[in-house]
């Protein structure tokens, strides 16, 4: 055998495991993208029914500039990364002060408000005994 037929023999397996890999990612993009298409979809259906708190004309601009973000990456899953950056925020933490941190994160008493009405307010209540 040739030198270049040993070599070309060996990035057949290797084009076909990318060729395999990038099918994969494109499929991954094409539910990404569906999925973006149906969010774009929802949000103007919410716009055209008045039921959103913002001018019809924003609320369109805003479902278009989110569906054109989606397309770019930009958009990330907030709930997740807003878990990440609570562990992140914890982990300064250690033992009891830790444990007392992630449950005033993850598991709050009581909410009240809302993002609308200008805040959201968590309130954690730990009981302590007396020693």
């Amino acid at each position: 055998m040739t030198p270049t037929f040993q070599s070309i023999r060996h990035l057949i397996p290797a084009t076909l495991f990318l060729l395999g890999a990038v099918g994969t990612a494109y499929a991954g993009t094409s539910q990404a993208q569906a999925d973006a298409q149906a969010r774009y979809r929802a949000e103007l259906a919410q716009c055209n029914s008045a039921q959103s708190s913002q001018p019809v004309n924003v609320c369109r601009s805003e479902a278009r500039n989110a569906l054109a973000e989606s397309r770019r990456g930009g958009l990330s899953d907030a709930p997740d990364q807003y878990q990440r950056n609570a562990v992140l925020r914890c982990a300064e933490f250690q033992g009891v002060e830790r444990s007392a941190c992630e449950a005033r994160v993850f598991n709050p008493s009581r909410v009240e408000g809302s993002v609308a009405a200008g805040g959201v307010l968590s309130e954690s209540v730990i009981i302590t005994p007396v020693k």
